[in-house]
């Protein structure tokens, strides 16, 4: 039976391949479509969250005043470009929103309503998915869509996740494990499951990566809001030192005495005039038009790698992250032991030892197990037998109690598994293991592999140990360069492992991690977070089940698995959906890239405020203060003109550094010294060079417009 659907779905994977980055954001087209948006941004109810540029558009209209009551030249290229200065700085948060708006709406298209078959005392009852309640239990079978988040308390299925994570592979969710989270709007595939529905209406998965991705749900975070009350506070000033600033009067008169043609309107209205535009490129307009349109950039860069970040705050403390606790499996390893080498005791040939370990791993179809066949065959040319070739074999499945697994062959006994209970099984079946088979063990848990013994039984003689399979966890490549980075970041890593302690130190010490917590359980996990946190640093983790929750939580960054549980994405504040526990050192880059790029741009700001005064005063004052005529090193050609190229330059610098802002400065580990030291390079002297260069430009295009 087909759920019947009340809208149809497209894969979010289309849209995200829609969307340009890097040199897409010059496209002006993205900028036109965005203009809009921009513009209904102007409504001081909304920008009143930007205070620097909720005065800028104040003096706009104080400007457009005072333009209308005495017209000119001046005053209308003035008040134009102001107005323009707050539509630029609408325009790069615009910009930044409508980056997620093409996802948001393929997200929208994918949100499929089905009608569930709740199931109320044991019965099916046919139920539009939004009418759904926390704690409703459904069925969903093969071709059906599951109408709603949840967990699943029944069965196991193949589901397909694609409209959410784009990922076109199915993955499995069964009951009682921690990948029983399914989310609305995907499709099961294969057999029958029943699942506890956890959303409440409206609050589904998916209705929340809507809001975020449109940055309707971002909140401002603490390092944001205090570079905004430093944004307002300098504004407050400037706007104090400006208005109290009375050589302005004087300045105006003797300039309207002087040239009568470039002051057309009252000396009240040149000084009007005259007060805004000083204002304007005093105050740090720079990152005040940039710096939410940087956070909603960082957002839209995890959105992008398929990491959903819950909160602003969280990229930002990403980026601030002291301590990064590291499952061992599956994220510093390959996941899977496999099998290395194959080690005999004495007397016993390797290929004897081959043949038994491949003959005792045909019926084993775990990772393991058919690394031990493989091994096998290419080291020792054994040809791979299945198990309906080997005739009247009866194969030994292996099971938690056992601990082991093997085949009988006749009279021949094959046993592989735990050192211990195989050596068991060799003494109840008559034989006498030599003590060398006890230091092969040992050797290889020293180094940080899984000993597996193989031995074997033959009627009428005592069952002896034929030698040990070395199960190896293989590091992933490249991971100890990785860690090196880190380090230089001044992050410190820690593994987290099951596994003991001496298997433990010699996988730290193949990936380079810093430090490693062996056999751990959720208890431990939690209290070296709050250890951790004690020592002032913030702390990332992974994790997807159930039992990571608490961790999760705590964490100043948790990062949980989209196959996880539910309980596991309610308490992290990223989830990713693409379940790659990897991923969580992208993440610290990524917030590390937003931090640096609001560095940078706020260094930019400050030494471009300080280079248009440089610029423009001593033109502006020469008239009345002859002896600053010295100080007009740019020979600017006049104060109209000074006025005029300084706020035409203050507003298209904001253009110029939107596509920077979204796409972030380079990032390239380093300690704090040296990323000081690259900004004040780079992005400080850059300030101070391009005012300079810029409004001495725009002067020699404007010089000879009449009125100024």
């Amino acid at each position: 039976m087909t759920t019947p659907t009340l809208s149809e779905g497209v894969p979010a994977a289309a849209a995200a391949g829609t969307r340009t980055v890097g040199g897409g954001l010059l496209d002006p087209a993205q900028l036109w479509r965005s203009l809009p948006s921009a513009l209904a941004k102007l409504d001081p109810r909304t920008l009143w969250h930007n205070p620097v540029m909720l005065v800028v558009e104040a003096g706009a209209l104080f400007t457009t005043v005072l333009s209308v009551a005495g017209p000119s030249v001046l005053a209308w290229i003035v008040t134009v470009w102001l107005w323009l200065t707050v539509v630029f700085a609408n325009l790069a948060e615009a910009v930044a929103e409508g980056r997620g708006k093409a996802q948001a709406a393929a997200l929208r298209r994918a949100k499929q309503h089905t009608v569930a078959r709740r199931l109320v005392d044991g019965v099916e009852r046919l139920t539009p998915a939004p009418e759904l309640r926390q704690g409703d239990t459904v069925v969903v079978e093969a071709g059906e869509i599951i109408p709603g988040d949840g967990d699943v308390v029944q069965g196991i299925a193949s589901v397909d996740e694609s409209a959410i994570t784009g990922e076109s592979a199915p993955v499995i969710r069964e009951s009682g494990g921690d990948r029983s989270a399914v989310t609305g709007g995907t499709r099961v595939l294969s057999d029958r499951i029943v699942v506890r529905i956890t959303q409440r209406p409206g609050e589904s998965f998916v209705d929340r990566m809507i809001a975020l991705v449109e940055g309707a749900d971002r909140q401002k975070t603490p390092n944001e809001i205090a570079l905004n009350i430093l944004l307002a506070a300098l504004t407050i000033i400037f706007l104090l030192s400006v208005v109290t600033l009375q050589p302005l009067a004087i300045f105006s008169k003797q300039w309207q005495a002087a040239a009568p043609d470039t002051a057309a309107v009252t000396g009240d209205g040149v000084t009007g005039i005259v007060l805004v535009s000083l204002l304007v490129c005093l105050i740090p307009t720079t990152i005040g038009a940039l710096l939410s349109a940087i956070g909603i950039a960082g957002m839209d860069r995890l959105i992008q790698r398929n990491v959903l970040a819950m909160s602003g705050r969280a990229v930002e403390a990403a980026g601030d992250v002291g301590t990064l606790l590291l499952d061992k499996t599956g994220t510093i390893t390959l996941g899977n032991r496999l099998a290395a080498e194959f080690v005999p005791v004495d007397g016993v040939p390797a290929a004897t030892l081959a043949d038994a370990a491949q003959l005792s791993s045909l019926a084993d179809e775990t990772p393991e197990g058919r690394s031990v066949v493989v091994l096998a065959k290419t080291g020792f040319g054994l040809r791979e037998r299945e198990p309906g070739l080997i005739g009247e074999a009866t194969f030994v499945p292996f099971t938690a109690l056992t601990r082991m697994s093997g085949l009988d062959l006749g009279d021949r006994q094959i046993r592989k598994g735990a050192a211990t209970e195989v050596l068991t099984w060799v003494r109840r079946n008559g034989g006498h293991p030599a003590g060398e088979i006890d230091e092969i063990v040992d050797a290889i848990s020293d180094a940080g592999g899984t000993p597996l013994v193989v031995a074997e039984h033959v009627a009428g003689r005592p069952a002896r140990a034929l030698g040990v399979i070395h199960l190896k966890d293989v590091v992933k490549p490249g991971m100890r360069e990785r860690f090196d980075e880190m380090r230089r970041m001044g992050i410190r890593t820690v593994m987290i492992t099951g596994d003991n302690p001496r298997t433990a130190r010699a996988i730290a010490e193949e990936a380079g991690v810093d430090d490693f917590l062996a056999e751990a359980t959720p208890e431990d996990k939690l209290a070296l977070i709050r250890k951790e946190q004690e020592g002032g640093r913030l702390v990332a983790m992974t994790g997807d089940g159930t039992n990571d929750a608490p961790a999760l939580a705590q964490a100043d960054v948790g990062v949980a698995m989209n196959t996880g549980t539910s309980a596991a994405k309610e308490a992290g504040n990223m989830v990713d959906l693409d379940s790659d526990p990897t991923k969580l050192i992208e993440i610290v880059e990524i917030g590390k890239q937003l931090l640096i790029t609001r560095g940078a741009l706020t260094t930019f700001s400050i030494t471009n405020d300080i280079a248009k005064y440089f610029a423009i005063i001593p033109a502006m004052f020469a008239a009345v203060y002859p002896g600053l005529g010295t100080l007009n090193v740019m020979r600017l050609h006049s104060p109209g003109s000074a006025i005029v190229s300084a706020v035409i330059f203050n507003a298209l610098v904001i253009v110029a550094l939107i596509p920077l802002a979204l796409r972030g400065v380079r990032y390239t580990p380093a300690g704090a010294g040296a990323l000081l030291r690259r900004n004040l390079l780079i992005y400080g002297l850059g300030g101070l060079i391009a005012p300079f260069a810029g409004i001495k430009l725009l002067d020699l295009l404007i010089q000879h417009l009449p009125g100024i």
